[in-house]
């Protein structure tokens, strides 16, 4: 089995996910009707307004060039559509840790977060010790997939070959970063001693890997993840397999941690699948939003999922049938009565 595969364009432009850069301002996704990027915005404050009285819906999500903030912007054109008297603006940050303190601290409505953050924000760990944020889950929306590339020429063909390099684990407060801490862990590396160890966004990594400042990254996303699509141009991307850690991850944290491969052909030229490590996404609010509202944001999710397949594919795991089977935060009243009315 080919456990490394070159990467090369492919003709979808979907933006992958998950982390953003280094800001935390508020975009209002403004298009109306079929959208078909987040990226149609004007700048906005966070409303925190989650009570059931009707107003703006502040939705956390990530950085631009990841699929949060584009999704965030179908959910809020959704809203507007479909739940009377609300409506959605996209806040990009640096997406997981951030968004469950943006929920927390009362500044944001809605959040999208990697499974293993939402764990230990539930919990009052790690970045949430001692204060465990109130929040429910919407529901599973789609799989993050770990992608651990390089360059062609970095000589790195497994996580052990990332001694002594220079490596991205991420942006600082971002899901990446969680799973990437737990995978050098798993393989016996110690990022402050073992690594060069640096915080970069995805675009910000590829930067690295086209002009020779980093030699590898990691990045935990939809798929096809949009900036890594770009630098696949190159012909020079190459992704490491992570997926042996995947047991030992799962049996330390939670089962929120499962093998899957990328697929063969998400990236032109990627013959052969990767395995590697992904981690489910969960909508979350908070746990004081009103019930009835719950269910309406549900509903306008999962009603209108073709819509946000426009958006970015993605959308395309969204499953009202199992989006329910989450064991690590409660699902939202308002949105398990939805899902037991689909049966």
């Amino acid at each position: 089995m080919t456990l490394l595969a070159a990467c090369s364009p492919i003709e979808e432009d979907g933006d992958g996910e998950e982390e953003g850069g280094d800001t935390t301002t508020a975009a209002e996704e403004t298009g109306g009707g079929d959208t078909t990027t987040g990226d149609d915005t004007a700048t906005t404050a966070a409303s925190g307004d989650g009570g059931g009285e009707g107003g703006q819906l502040s939705i956390a999500t990530g950085g631009t060039g990841g699929v949060y903030y584009p999704l965030g912007g179908g959910f809020a054109t959704v809203i507007r559509e479909n739940v009377e008297g609300y409506d959605g603006s996209v806040m990009e940050t640096n997406a997981s840790v951030d968004n469950m303190l943006l929920i927390q601290n009362g500044d944001a409505d809605l959040a999208l977060a990697l499974g293993d953050t939402v764990a230990l924000a539930v919990a009052g760990e790690a970045d949430f010790e001692g204060a465990p944020v109130e929040a429910c889950a919407i529901g599973k929306m789609y799989s993050n997939f770990t992608q651990l590339v390089t360059s062609g020429d970095s000589g790195i063909a497994s996580v052990a070959d990332l001694e002594g390099m220079r490596v991205s684990l991420g942006s600082p407060g971002s899901g990446t970063e969680v799973i990437a801490l737990r995978i050098l862990e798993a393989a016996g590396l110690d990022p402050d001693a073992d690594i060069e160890r640096l915080q970069l966004g995805v675009d910000e990594t590829t930067a690295g890997l086209r002009d020779g400042t980093i030699d590898a990254g990691f990045w935990s996303g939809g798929l096809p993840t949009g900036a890594l699509v770009e630098y696949a141009t190159t012909g020079d991307m190459v992704i490491v397999p992570t997926a042996d850690f995947a047991e030992d991850l799962a049996s330390t944290h939670g089962p929120y941690y499962l093998a899957q491969d990328i697929p063969a052909d998400t990236y032109e030229n990627q013959s052969e699948p990767v395995p590697t490590i992904v981690v489910p996404n969960i909508l979350v609010v908070s746990s004081e939003m009103d019930e009835e509202l719950q269910q309406n944001i549900t509903a306008a999710i999962f009603d209108n999922k073709e819509q946000l397949v426009q958006v970015h594919p993605a959308a395309e795991e969204f499953d009202a049938a199992t989006a329910d089977d989450v064991e690590f935060v409660d699902i939202c009243p308002g949105s398990q009565a939805y899902y037991d009315e689909q049966g």
